[in-house]
């Protein structure tokens, strides 16, 4: 079973990432499914394209777009699949859906881990727009960035992931506008229930 131009993928163990391990308790933290924030990204490669060549196996564990298994209600409440459902629990992705796999970046796209927020005056959590690259790619190690390095990107750049229990954010190479030097008392954020790692009833 081949598609001409599209991988075809299957939800690594389910499409929604609802629930949270806290501690030894489980909270289910939305119950939509409309909402990406809680649509399971993380995925298995089933089969390649016919069309053209791929260093992606089938087997091959894989991180895609929100979109790919997200169910919607239509005009007249229906739950419905979205556009890319093939059958069963088997999806149509194309190649620029994938953002990762086997824990190498994909294309253009690296993985950003946000920082502790330091400062007393501001309420956030996360110190905006900055963060410590965790995954690079070919075109920003042209350009001398590594993992390890402390890196300011543009705003709404960035999506969120849980990868091998860290909440990373996914983006492009050219939203990472500018490197910055270390201050020493920099620290990851990384949510308790990330580090357990969300799974769906």
């Amino acid at each position: 079973m081949k598609s001409l131009y599209n991988f075809i993928i299957k939800p690594y163990e389910t499409r929604y990432d609802n629930v949270r391990q806290v501690d030894d308790k489980e909270l289910i933290i939305n119950t939509g499914i409309e909402d990406h924030k809680f649509v399971s990204k993380k995925a298995v490669v089933v089969s390649t394209p016919a069309a053209f060549d791929t260093d992606i196996r089938c087997g091959d564990t894989v991180y895609v777009h929100h979109n790919i298994f997200r169910r919607y209600y239509d005009m007249k409440g229906k739950e419905k699949n979205s556009s890319t459902f093939f059958k069963d629990e088997l999806y149509f992705c194309n190649l620029d859906q994938i953002y990762m796999y086997n824990l190498n970046t994909h294309l253009d796209y690296c993985f950003v881990k946000p920082i502790l927020n330091k400062s007393n005056l501001d309420t956030n959590k996360e110190q905006e727009h900055f963060g410590i690259l965790k995954y690079s790619n070919k075109s920003l190690e042209r350009v001398g960035l590594k993992p390890g390095d402390l890196v300011i990107f543009t705003p709404y750049s960035e999506f969120e992931f849980i990868i091998e229990g860290e909440r990373l954010y996914c983006m492009k190479s050219n939203d990472i506008a500018v490197t910055h030097e270390y201050e020493g008392n920099e620290e990851e954020n990384n949510p308790s229930w990330a580090k357990g790692g969300g799974r769906t009833n």
